[in-house]
C-alpha cells in the first residue's frame, strides 16, 4: 500500500465499513457478518491502488450479499 495521504485516508472508509460489520456479526453471531468484517478491515493494507481497494471492496460486498441471499 501506498502512504499517501489519499491512500490512507480511502482506507478509513472500507475499515470502518468492516469493523461495523464485524461487531454486528460477533453480538448477532451472524458468520456471513463476521468474516466479511474482518475481510474488509484487512484488505485495505494489501491493496496496491484506490483501483484495486474499491474493485475489492465490492467484490467483498457482493459476496457477503450472496451468502446473505443464500441463507447463512
Amino acid at each position: 500500500m501506498a502512504l499517501d495521504a489519499t491512500c490512507l485516508f480511502l482506507s478509513l472508509i472500507p475499515s470502518g465499513i468492516g469493523f461495523v460489520l464485524f461487531v454486528y456479526g460477533k453480538k448477532q453471531q451472524r458468520w456471513p457478518q463476521l468474516v466479511a468484517g474482518i475481510a474488509f478491515t484487512v484488505y485495505p493494507y494489501f491493496t496496491a491502488s484506490v483501483g484495486a481497494m474499491i474493485s475489492v471492496g465490492f467484490l467483498l460486498g457482493g459476496l457477503l450479499w450472496a451468502a446473505i441471499r443464500m441463507g447463512w
